[in-house]
């Protein structure tokens, strides 16, 4: 099982999008400031995630929510 995520950044107002098996410990290394490229955004905040069944499915929804962009991705799932 894979978990793709979709977390905010209030202090930059970004969105960062990612995949994971293990979503806790994921958030947990972004927050504390192991993934480097987004340390400056530190606190994120999950906004969203999805559980799909191979690495495959989390990869192509990930590119997809990336080419569309995470807000309107999350503002086409709203409405």
């Amino acid at each position: 099982m894979f978990i793709v995520y979709i977390l905010f950044s209030e202090s930059i107002q970004r969105y960062y999008t990612g995949q994971t098996q293990d979503l806790k410990n994921r958030l947990c290394e972004h927050n504390s400031g192991e993934t480097t490229s987004i340390k400056h955004g530190i606190p994120w905040l999950l906004v969203w995630s999805a559980q799909v069944d191979t690495r495959k499915d989390a990869m192509t929804l990930e590119r997809k929510i990336k080419n569309k962009g995470a807000k309107r991705f999350l503002e086409s799932i709203l409405n």
